[in-house]
């Protein structure tokens, strides 16, 4: 009975890691996936972020789901019943009611009603949604009322400030730790995070000594997935209660949370200003669509800045992905680094907003029918839309530029016979490439290139550059094309026939592009150099489903994660395809390159060091001397040692046979030769009868 009452406690992931051991049992190899409890159980074994939102989650316990609806219609006991009826109209319409759930107070005496309600759902997800909805609800022609929603526990929160305002307490300022610290490390090198298993782990790219050194690693550090933000300052953790961000220069200290319960994904703004993150939840009635909310957080206060509550239907629109039919991301951040604006795409029209005051701009949306998808320059505050034909084709497609925050139209053009879009925007916003594909009369999609009869497998632009990739072709081994622009004219530079590709992966810095086949093409890889226009080598990762070049342009890592059984684990490989290393990780999930700022450096001085390459390298040079002596020094050792190893190993064979001698002489009846050449062979018959039996033969 003690130890069953000791099983029911609450235990912490040190007591789970310390009972494994003293039962010598491996963590590592449970498949933790595949472990399936009762909704809402947890068998007394806590969470490390268990504490995670605490206060949030007490205020949840209260009445969450229970609405007050201020400014209804005051009347007498003889028009309550139609009273009653239009309120739970209203309000049905944005979840389901409890029985009983909706309670119009009356005065005692007359019957009159007071003048407000409440209302009580199945969730509290719909009681928000509610408050979203019906929150200045105007109702009534003659005589209008004007609803005021306010959700019960803010009321009650409310209810508790003291009358008498006490200052905040102060506190002395405590430097925090350099959260850039990472780019100062002296060999210049990157680091990456990779998920395995139970594990997160943040290592350093040693790639000149051929090793990946650990840097941070913590078992159950997120409950689903982790994810950089875009100048590499954070690494958010994605937990059932919220999303937690951490930084430093090898610890990793926790320095936000944001509470969002069950948050699906998550986004940065490019500047790192702001987070995204997205939640859906299924409605009480199966017939309605999924309820959805999304939260915008300022990234070093925690504040929510705006939320929007809705259903998925309300939002999926444009693109593939994301969950229950939403493409993700939901909101688009346009003006660069500033993070100025971000925009939706509606159902007929775009909602800009700015994120001063986090509003729509003009307080209105750009009204755009049946506008299907759009994206932001990536440097300036514009963005294209694509709008499909309409009519049967007797209105064509239409491409549109518009300026923020102006909404001005800069440029239209119509497109005619055209199916559907891809835009894609060069690096630095001079210009805008259109992949659409063709409808002819036989209802075939093509797309126009040399030969209009090729399909186009894979569009990529150079990166910090004015060339761009086309994987093109209906063959198993498609050709891929190279196109310079110059002035506004594109120039075809070469095309590779017959290549084992299907993805285009740029080098961050231009020049240089590898050619994957992934997926049914098993991990080929082709290394080219768009400058000399040569391929400097090819290569295989068997089964490799993911590639990502580090944010210098060194190195590249192909990875094979957990949709397959086998090889999992990832390759780093040198620019040019030489293979560094490799690690074997079991249930491999993910792997992510931290990102890097960009340079304080101005062009000038980096084109002057570019030409003076030779004077900054002396320094690095005479490190790489260095490490390539005790490289071999090192691998002289690891030799000798196995030389040692293996004489070691004959000298202990070679005692055990000496100790066996008299064994075998006995054997040899009193042979002591070991050698082959000094036995004499000898011939000896032996006879044995085996068996003797008698049968009686009957004549006929």
């Amino acid at each position: 009975m003690a130890d069953v009452m000791t099983m029911t406690m609450p235990m912490t992931m040190e007591d789970i890691t310390s009972k494994a051991s003293s039962l010598n049992i491996d963590l590592s190899s449970i498949d933790w996936s595949s472990i399936r409890v009762p909704p809402g159980e947890h068998f007394g074994i806590i969470s490390d972020d268990e504490d995670m939102f605490e206060e949030e989650e007490l205020l949840e316990q209260g009445f969450g789901n229970v609405i007050i609806v201020d400014n209804i219609p005051v009347v007498s006991c003889e028009t309550f019943d139609k009273l009653e009826g239009v309120l739970r109209l209203i309000f049905s319409r944005c979840g389901v009611i409890k029985e009983n759930g909706l309670w119009i107070p009356v005065e005692e005496g007359t019957g009159r009603t007071r003048g407000y309600c409440f209302v009580e759902f199945n969730t509290a997800q719909e009681a928000e949604l509610a408050k979203e909805k019906t929150d200045k609800y105007e109702l009534g022609k003659k005589h209008v009322y004007v609803f005021a929603v306010n959700m019960f526990d803010d009321i009650e929160k409310f209810s508790r400030v003291p009358d008498e305002w006490a200052p905040p307490a102060t506190t002395s300022y405590t430097p925090g730790e350099n959260l850039q610290h990472w780019l100062t490390d002296e060999k210049g090198r990157d680091q990456f995070v990779i998920l395995a298993g139970p594990d997160t782990e943040v290592m350093w790219n040693d790639a000149r000594q051929v090793k990946a050194d650990t840097v941070y690693k913590r078992p159950y550090w997120t409950e689903s997935f982790v994810q950089w933000s875009p100048l590499g300052t954070y690494l958010a953790t994605v937990h059932r209660q919220g999303v937690a961000v951490w930084g430093g220069a090898s610890t990793f200290d926790q320095l936000m949370r944001y509470a969002h319960k069950e948050a699906k994904f998550i986004d940065f703004s490019p500047g790192e200003k702001y987070l995204v993150t997205y939640s859906s939840h299924a409605p009480s009635n199966p017939h309605n669509s999924h309820r959805v909310m999304l939260n915008i957080f300022d990234v070093r206060t925690g504040k929510v800045m705006r939320d929007f509550k809705g259903s998925a239907d309300e939002l999926a629109f444009g693109g593939t992905g994301g969950f229950t039919g939403v493409s993700w991301p939901v909101f688009r951040w346009g003006g660069g680094k500033e993070d100025k604006y971000f925009a939706r795409l509606g159902k007929n029209g775009i909602s800009v907003y700015e994120t001063e005051t986090f509003s729509l701009i003009d307080k209105k949306s750009i009204k755009v029918e049946n506008v299907m998808d759009f994206c932001w320059s990536p440097t300036d505050p514009i963005f294209a839309l694509f709008v499909p034909e309409q009519g049967g084709g007797n209105q064509p497609a239409r491409l549109s530029l518009f300026q923020i925050p102006s909404k001005q139209e800069l440029r239209q053009k119509n497109l005619f016979s055209v199916s559907d879009c891809k835009m894609y925007w060069q690096s630095e916003g001079e210009y805008l490439a259109v992949k659409v594909d063709r409808i002819t009369k036989s209802k075939k999609a093509l797309f126009e290139l040399e030969n209009k009869n090729d399909k186009v497998i894979a569009f990529s632009w150079e990166p910090k550059g004015k060339r761009f990739a086309v994987i093109h072709g209906d063959n198993p081994k498609p050709d891929v094309s190279f196109y310079s622009v110059k002035g506004g004219k594109v120039s075809k530079l070469t095309t590779l026939k017959q290549r084992q590709a299907n993805a285009l992966f740029w080098s961050p810095n231009g020049r240089f592009v590898i050619l994957a086949g992934l997926k049914g093409f098993n991990g080929q890889l082709e290394f080219f150099n768009v400058d000399e226009l040569e391929t400097m080598a090819t290569a295989e990762h068997f089964m490799a489903t993911d590639i990502e070049w580090d944010p210098t342009g060194r190195y590249v890592a192909t990875s094979v994660t957990s949709v397959h059984e086998m090889e999992n684990g990832f390759n780093i490989w040198s620019f040019n395809g030489k293979l560094l290393y490799h690690i074997m990780k079991d249930h491999f999930f993910q792997f992510l390159w931290r990102p890097r700022p960009p340079s304080f450096l101005t062009p000038e001085k980096e084109e002057e060091i570019s030409k003076n390459l030779k004077k900054y390298s002396e320094k690095y040079d005479v490190e790489d001397q260095d490490i390539s002596l005790l490289l071999s020094k090192q691998d002289l050792e690891k030799r000798k040692q196995l030389k040692d190893d293996w004489e070691s190993w004959v000298n202990k064979w070679k005692s055990c046979h000496e100790e066996e001698k008299a064994t075998r002489q006995k054997l040899r009846d009193g042979e002591a030769s070991d050698v082959e050449e000094e036995c004499e062979a000898k011939e000896v018959e032996i006879e044995e009868l085996i068996n003797v039996y008698e049968e009686v033969v009957v004549e006929a």
